[in-house]
């Protein structure tokens, strides 16, 4: 029979219970001597994490709404479109504009499903104009040579006074850039200051003109009026996105021809309507680019 070491006799029970667990524990030097966040580190090392690798697989778009509709809006209802997206389109042919400003919801909507949108309106001869940096949507008419297409827009007369403070207006706010623009009625005024025709002889008719070219500007939705000062008014910018250089130039010609035809203003500046030339795609947008209704959004 093998005989104990000596040291195994009695032993205090603090020591045994310190023996029995002794080889359970990691040695002093290794454990003991690490910081705690080291030690919690150690802890949780060999357990697996699921999630691993994870960033690593290729992403998926995962694009609101594929291009079938959620449930029938009404009966009969055969769309192949989501609702957002015949909402969106319904908005783009009704209203002059969507704004990111002033319809953000109905902006979203543009510009999440604005491929199918452009295909919708090409259908009818409609073009889809988005303006990113000023959240601006709009359609247009597309121009070509066919006896059998039809102009789904409503065409906007404009008129020569009309014309003269769009472009004011469009310049004011190009210079400007992301600043609001802010003009008063009298400065309104102002801007015809140099319009000294024959025809404008009369003074009281000058100021009606002028003020029906500014109930123009607030009809496209141009203009729109202070809450506290109805003599006051917002340029919108989305005249930027409507009134494009090509057709600012256009305008500038008409407007010198106006202001240099002295005499001979046989035709009332009123009767001058606007008629972009047919090699000018921008000159459309100030003549098709509004619906044939407008729902009545609130300036």
């Amino acid at each position: 029979m093998t005989s104990l070491p000596p040291e195994a006799g009695p032993l205090p029970p603090e020591v045994r219970a310190k023996r029995a667990t002794k080889g359970a524990l990691p040695p002093a030097s290794d454990a003991d001597s690490l910081p705690p966040e080291v030690r919690a580190e150690r802890a949780t090392k060999g357990t697996p994490d699921e999630f691993a690798g994870f960033d690593d697989l290729p992403t998926v778009a995962n694009r609101a709404a594929t291009h079938t509709p959620d449930a029938p809006r009404f009966d009969g209802d055969v769309s192949e479109l989501p609702d957002r997206a015949c909402w969106a389109l319904q908005n783009l042919l009704t209203r002059r504009y969507i704004s990111g400003d002033r319809q953000p919801q109905l902006w979203s909507w543009v510009s999440e499903y604005q491929d199918v949108l452009r295909g919708r309106l090409s259908e009818l001869d409609l073009r889809l104009r988005i303006v990113d940096e000023l959240q601006v949507a709009f359609v247009e008419q597309a121009g070509y040579d066919s006896r059998w297409g039809r102009k789904i827009l409503k065409r906007e007369t404009i008129h020569t006074y009309d014309a003269i403070l769009a472009l004011h207006l469009a310049k004011y706010v190009r210079a400007a850039r992301d600043e609001p623009v802010l003009i008063t009625r009298e400065e309104i005024h102002e801007l015809f200051a140099g319009v000294t025709n024959t025809i404008d002889r009369d003074l009281a008719l000058f100021d009606k003109r002028i003020e029906r070219a500014l109930d123009k500007m607030e009809e496209l939705e141009f203009l729109r009026k202070q809450r506290d000062d109805a003599d006051t008014f917002i340029v919108s910018p989305v005249i930027s996105a409507v009134m494009t250089a090509s057709v600012i130039t256009d305008l500038q010609r008409q407007f010198e021809q106006f202001i240099g035809s002295g005499d001979t203003g046989e035709i009332p500046p009123e009767d001058l309507a606007y008629e972009p030339t047919e090699r000018d795609d921008d000159a459309a947008d100030l003549d098709g680019a509004y619906g044939e209704n407008d729902e009545g959004d609130d300036w």
